[in-house]
């Protein structure tokens, strides 16, 4: 009789453990808030993968750096101890170098180039290169482009960022850029930003406008110029270790749940930063557009930016992207 009510209780914990052991949850990573585009594209993630699969698959989300800033993610899922992040594309180039072309400054003009260019046989190439790092890209989400906000002056020419402090990320090909527009780049941490320019320790910053808005940098600056300098993407990445242990069936719905995630997290950021340029104003910063004249000048004063960097993360892999974007370009 106990030997009975041993093997039923056995069964009745196996029949409930059964489901919740069979269910896999990814835990995704991101540096920026739950409500930010990317945070919402996550959660737009989680729920076609669920769908996909049955429930058997699905994804949380973990937001605004709780399980680590970009760096130690991409490694807690070469570890295998996390299974997803989207990560700038930036933060890769210290394992694919070639991931760096990407941000080469006035290179990639809009965002018609930039889905043509990293969902076509170019982005493909760059993802193929991730799995003997031990990692696996689903696809490129947008950042979008960068632009310069300071509370000194309005930039409506390219040699207007001569004299000003701009604090940009801690990379040698946005400190070049900078300088050799003639500004003095200040490489700091993303934490420290808004209180140094509260403190007037630096004039003012480059980032995409909804980073912008999302970050009240309108409180401590005044002017914005959008001068497209750089292009930002995202990589949607998963753990080797992870993928390796999915099913073919799975392989496919993690790889479907993802495209479709990236065409709804580019739809929303898009929406979100013309929304952030509306607000921006709104609260009061003086916003310009650098004119095509303009522009033009700045491409050129950066050019020698574009050749060394180029030689840096693979002539190769450079010209292949240019010859990419003139076949885009042609086909308008």
């Amino acid at each position: 009789m106990k030997t009975r009510s041993l093997l039923l209780a056995a069964a009745v914990m196996a029949a409930l453990a059964g489901p919740a052991s069979a269910q896999k949850v990814l835990k995704v990573g991101v540096g920026l808030s739950e409500d930010h585009p990317q945070g919402i594209a996550v959660k737009k993630f989680a729920e076609l993968l669920s769908q996909k699969t049955g429930g058997k698959l699905t994804a949380k989300l973990y937001a605004s750096g709780s399980l680590g800033n970009d760096v130690t993610m991409i490694s807690s899922l070469r570890g295998g101890t996390q299974e997803m992040t989207v990560p700038d594309s930036s933060t890769l180039v210290s394992l694919v170098k070639d991931f760096g072309v990407i941000n080469l400054p006035m290179v990639i003009q809009n965002e018609k180039e930039a889905d043509a260019l990293l969902d076509g046989p170019f982005g493909q190439k760059l993802l193929d290169k991730l799995p003997e790092k031990g990692l696996v890209g689903l696809g490129f989400w947008e950042n979008g482009f960068r632009h310069v906000s300071n509370s000194r002056k309005p930039i409506t020419k390219a040699d207007d960022f001569a004299g000003l402090k701009i604090r940009v990320i801690q990379n040698p090909l946005f400190i070049d850029t900078f300088n050799t527009l003639g500004a003095n780049a200040v490489p700091m941490p993303f934490t420290e930003l808004y209180s140094a320019m509260e403190q007037k320790a630096v004039d003012g910053q480059e980032n995409p406008l909804a980073t912008i808005l999302a970050s009240k940098f309108y409180e401590v600056q005044k002017h914005t110029v959008l001068d497209k300098h750089i292009y930002s993407a995202w990589v949607l990445l998963l753990s080797k270790k992870t993928w390796d242990g999915f099913t073919p069936e799975e392989k496919k719905a993690v790889q479907e749940a993802g495209r479709e995630a990236t065409l709804f997290e580019r739809k929303t950021i898009r929406a979100f930063s013309e929304q952030a340029l509306a607000e921006l104003k709104k609260q009061g910063m003086q916003v310009t557009e650098l004119p095509a004249a303009e522009q033009a000048r700045m491409k050129e004063k950066l050019q020698p930016v574009v050749a060394k960097f180029s030689k840096e993360f693979g002539e190769d892999t450079a010209k292949s992207m240019f010859a990419e974007l003139e076949k885009v370009r042609g086909q308008k």
